[in-house]
């Protein structure tokens, strides 16, 4: 049995977090998950994202599932550094995984690019960098008001993430892009650029590693999406990389990912990343898709590998017809909708192996 935290959070985690729960359930492995009301809605009842001892309760947890993070009534700062974030450092959760997939049936914006074009895994940096939280104001409310904010790299860190990703180019097509902005950042991104090549020769000399530079990196995932495999960057520029890959996908609706501590000394944690939507939260137009493929990955690192298989091959099975998709995607059908088709079709997957 494995145990599941669940915070569904704010806006539209609160519809896309119970069709995830509905697929994963499907699966038929034993799951046992236990909600949390943390987020916005907590927040102003009680001034805090979550309780002091939120973080002592989620470490007797096998893995976090969570919605969205964020609503209009409170500072985006104020929801991410008082519960993500938090979260993600203090579980040592130092890489994020970010699937970048064409699915079948979807129709991207790239002309003439599906599936066969479009098959790409992020790895980002998730302690550390641009998100340290380091720095400060000073002069508040006067004219000569200063705020400083002062990315951090660490060898350390550096090489973890990279480690990492060497593993799973290894494990794909043996081909790495690592993304820096060295040419104008030189210390931090040069330092990036040192261990990142020290790494591979000493340890993975067989993966070819490219450098690229962020700006040419966006116009490469547009222009040559096929010529991109694993791709390791920065908390900053995978972030926004990423972001352009679910644009690539057909919607930020279909962009899962994992908060991953690979040593698994503390959980891991598992979520959408289209936020919560406040435009269209309840009215159950949301795609769980996202949150749906989260689960599939939360299972992957749980070592369920099959379930983990047969939801994303029920994913693709439910946008190859076509019939269940969301407004964005062309489609009519609601969030529970969807849920409910890709529910189907992994108990279909289910019995059809029992019965071999």
């Amino acid at each position: 049995m494995h145990r599941i935290a669940v915070i569904a959070g704010d806006g539209v985690g609160k519809e896309v977090v119970p069709e995830g729960i509905k697929v994963l359930e499907a699966t038929g492995v034993e799951l046992a998950f236990e909600p949390f009301p943390w987020g916005c809605e907590f927040y102003q009842r009680t001034g805090r994202m979550m309780p002091e001892d939120a973080l002592e309760t989620l470490q007797a947890f096998d893995a976090i599932y969570l919605g969205a993070c964020g609503w209009p009534t409170v500072p985006d700062h104020v929801s991410l550094w008082g519960l993500l974030l938090p979260i993600r450092k203090s579980f040592e959760q130092y890489v994020n995984l970010r699937p970048v997939r064409c699915l079948p049936g979807i129709a991207g914006p790239l002309a003439n690019r599906g599936p066969a074009d479009v098959d790409m895994l992020f790895i980002r940096e998730n302690t550390e960098g641009e998100y340290s939280g380091t720095g400060g104001r000073v002069h508040v409310g006067h004219a000569a008001e200063l705020a400083v904010e002062v990315p951090v790299f660490t060898k350390r860190a550096i090489e973890r993430c990279a480690r990492f990703a060497f593993e799973r180019a290894r494990e794909r097509r043996k081909r790495l892009v690592s993304v820096t902005k060295s040419n104008a950042s030189r210390y931090a991104y040069v330092l990036w650029d040192e261990v990142v090549a020290e790494l591979g020769a000493v340890e993975f000399p067989d993966v070819k590693v490219e450098r690229v530079h962020v700006d040419a990196m966006a116009a490469r995932m547009v222009m040559r999406p096929d010529s991109i495999d694993v791709v390791v960057a920065s908390n900053l520029f995978a972030d926004i990389l990423t972001d352009l890959g679910a644009a690539i996908q057909g919607s930020l609706g279909l962009a899962a990912s994992a908060n991953l501590n690979p040593e698994r000394e503390h959980p891991s944690l598992f979520e959408p990343v289209h936020g919560s939507a406040p435009d269209i939260a309840g009215r159950g137009r949301a795609n769980p898709i996202g949150a749906v493929w989260s689960g599939a990955l939360l299972l992957r690192h749980l070592e369920e590998e099959l379930a983990a298989a047969r939801i994303e091959a029920a994913i693709d099975r439910v946008t190859t017809e076509g019939e269940f998709l969301t407004g964005e995607l062309g489609g009519r059908a609601s969030t529970s909708e969807v849920g409910d088709a890709i529910a189907r079709e992994v108990r279909r997957d289910q019995f059809s192996r029992g019965a071999c």
